[in-house]
């Protein structure tokens, strides 16, 4: 089968929707698929096999973020028509969609869509001149209409799926978790990370390991961060990504106190010091309230770290009866309380840490890839009849790539 991906984003921008993508693409090939993905250029990125880049532009208040042409993306038809694609699969809600779906009705193919973001509690942060509930409902609005123009939607976790049947949206929908590669997420070396770092071999650490983003609730890690002090006097958290929330945090540890107890480290690279950086960790603590997975989670846990975390929408689905993890109270007490209990118990730690790597296991990326392929089936055989009464039309279009292109 050959697949056509879209996307907004992608390796070397590091975020879930990047990770996810690179995943399935990797156990998709060790099945025998192929797959060809279309994505901004970013400066200073190489080029990749099967990777088109398409010309891109920052994006205003979020510098990391590229903003690909549409009209490029929609002028590949021509180039990409002979190479006999199966079926388009977009992965973002921006200009990949758009254009995906257009790319898609001019090669005559089905599209599904992966809905990775929990908009509704996202897009405030990104335009907060207004008013909350003007977001929420712009983006339960622009949500139904994307979903009802694709022929199937994958979302994460149950809780996800829950909140869109909610919103109205009546597509067909299949949850389906970015697996995890099990073999990447071995060994790492936490002790060489600490000497890097200048960190004491017996001090508590905790990680936090995301994009540095609003939306991920870091501003609450580090509240109760103060509590735990009041314990664990040393502890130290290291804060592993990039992000627009960055200088913010740096400014809220100080405003807390917190000077010598919050060391930023910025992105790493993922082959050997996130892992280091990971096992590093007494502990990983996450308390994001918009994930529709978290695969963080099962990167710490595949590991053997324990897992400290608030179980909110995706979250939930992921830590459901982990018992590598430590499900926390979505309060600033309950959970630097909870935080306190592990750093401060060596048994509990060991015991969740035994644990950990079977809780991860069930999340494998090649059963994942298999059933991602059992769905692209389905979908192309239930389009089939829409798609065969007439050949595909192209517009006259540049069949040359953009720059960059592969």
């Amino acid at each position: 089968m050959r697949i056509l991906m879209v996307s907004d984003v992608s390796f070397p921008r590091v975020n879930g929707v990047s990770t996810s993508i690179a995943t399935f693409r990797q156990s998709l090939a060790e099945i025998g698929h192929e797959t060809t993905l279309v994505a901004p250029a970013y400066p200073g990125a190489g080029a990749e096999a099967d990777v088109i880049r398409i010309p891109s532009r920052a994006v205003p208040r979020d510098p990391e973020d590229r903003l690909m042409s549409r009209g490029r993306v929609v002028a590949l038809a021509g180039l990409l028509a002979p190479r006999g694609f199966d079926i388009v699969h977009v992965h973002t809600p921006f200009v990949a969609h758009y254009a995906g779906i257009t790319l898609a009705r001019r090669l005559g193919l089905p599209v599904v869509e992966t809905y990775h973001t929990f908009f509704e509690e996202y897009l405030h942060h990104y335009l907060p001149l207004l008013p909350r509930a003007v977001t929420r409902f712009v983006a339960r609005r622009g949500s139904a209409a994307q979903c009802a123009q694709v022929d199937a939607l994958i979302v994460p976790t149950g809780q996800m799926l829950s909140v869109l049947r909610g919103y109205g949206i009546g597509t067909r929908a299949e949850v389906l978790p970015t697996g995890i590669d099990l073999e990447r997420f071995r060994g790492g070396d936490g002790a060489a990370f600490r000497r890097r770092h200048g960190i004491a071999a017996d001090r508590p650490v905790l990680t936090h390991i995301s994009r540095v983003a609003h939306e991920k609730n870091i501003d609450f890690v580090l509240e109760a961060l103060t509590r735990v002090r009041r314990e664990v006097p040393d502890v130290l958290l290291v804060i592993a990504g990039e992000g627009p929330a960055l200088e913010h945090l740096r400014r809220l540890a100080a405003r807390l106190g917190l000077d010598g107890h919050v060391l930023f480290v910025g992105y790493l690279d993922r082959a050997q010091e996130l892992l280091d950086c990971y096992r590093a960790g007494d502990a990983f603590v996450f308390a994001s309230r918009t994930e529709t997975q978290g695969l963080v989670l099962l990167e710490a846990l595949a590991l053997g770290v324990p897992v400290i975390s608030t179980a909110v929408l995706g979250t939930a689905e992921v830590l459901a009866g982990a018992r590598g993890a430590l499900i926390a109270p979505d309060e600033v007490a309950g959970f630097a309380a909870a935080v306190t209990r592990v750093l401060t118990d060596a048994a509990l730690r060991a015991r969740l840490a035994a644990a950990a790597p079977a809780d991860a296991a069930a999340w494998s990326a090649a059963a994942m890839a298999e059933r991602l392929v059992a769905l692209y089936h389905e979908v192309i055989l239930g389009a089939a009849a829409r798609y065969s009464a007439a050949p595909a039309v192209l517009h006259p279009e540049p069949t040359c790539p953009p720059s960059g292109s592969e």
